[in-house]
């Protein structure tokens, strides 16, 4: 049984990559009630269907409508957003995402906010990306909202976006190979996030964990002993010029 104080959780994004996962892992837990907060118009989706299965109630909102989700967040106790910036193929910033949700929240009475960080912690790097979400940290965090914001790295399921292919057994170095990285499978990401409810420490805290936190090099032996076999391996020279001139964060699938 759980020992957090909350039991009333609303994940927003839950039919998503990364939201399903987390919405699964609350369901797993079996000590929350599960709200999952749906853009309208309503339709009929797979993993909004698997979720309903198991529990978890669905409500549809109109996000430019304050008065529709506040009364969608009554009774939440803890929001979880996993929100793309990417909305029907059009780029809306995280800001502007995420900034109905947290004034909605204020007013509904939630507890605590979770933003869509999910991701990494782009440190004395200015890029559109990470200054977004920088900018919405910055309001939650003056909201006066418990809040944590959860640092996980990059996802493992998507370490193909920095040059390891599979299906290829090929590694393509864009950078120095014995650079390290942190990567936290998505399955792992709804483990933490459950857990960040139930420590006390994560209260109006950013929380950073990883799954592990290893170089390209020592990545690349681990995809070579768990395939069996040898890879190729080639080093993007012009790349590595372009990334020390001016590192480009990709954004997280969330």
């Amino acid at each position: 049984m759980s020992d957090s104080p909350f039991r009333n959780v609303t994940i927003v994004g839950a039919t998503g990559t990364l939201g399903y996962r987390i919405a699964d892992a609350f369901l797993n837990d079996g000590s929350y009630n599960v709200k999952i907060l749906r853009r309208k118009p309503e339709n009929v989706n797979a993993k909004a269907s698997s979720l309903t299965e198991r529990g978890a109630k669905i409500v549809f909102a109109d996000y430019s409508q304050k008065d529709e989700l506040v009364k969608a967040l009554k009774g939440t106790d803890v929001l979880v957003s996993t929100v793309k910036s990417n909305q029907d193929n059009n780029y809306h910033s995280f800001y502007e995402v995420q900034l109905p949700l947290l004034t909605a929240a204020k007013e509904a009475g939630v507890k605590r906010f979770i933003p869509s960080e999910f991701g990494s912690e782009y440190q004395g790097i200015s890029h559109p990306f990470s200054d977004d979400k920088a900018k919405f940290r910055a309001e939650v965090e003056k909201s006066g909202l418990e809040y944590t914001i959860i640092f996980t790295g990059l996802f493992y399921e998507y370490l193909d976006w920095i040059g390891f292919d599979i299906k290829k057994k090929k590694a393509t170095f864009f950078t120095d190979p014995n650079l390290t990285i942190s990567t936290t499978s998505l399955h792992d990401v709804g483990k933490y996030t459950v857990e960040s409810l139930k420590i006390p420490d994560a209260r109006n805290a950013r929380i950073r964990v990883a799954g592990a936190t290893l170089s390209f090099n020592e990545l690349l032996k681990k995809f070579e002993e768990a395939s069996g076999s040898k890879w190729e391996v080639v080093e993007d020279r012009e790349i590595r010029k372009r990334f020390r001139e001016k590192i480009d964060p990709v954004p997280s699938p969330n």
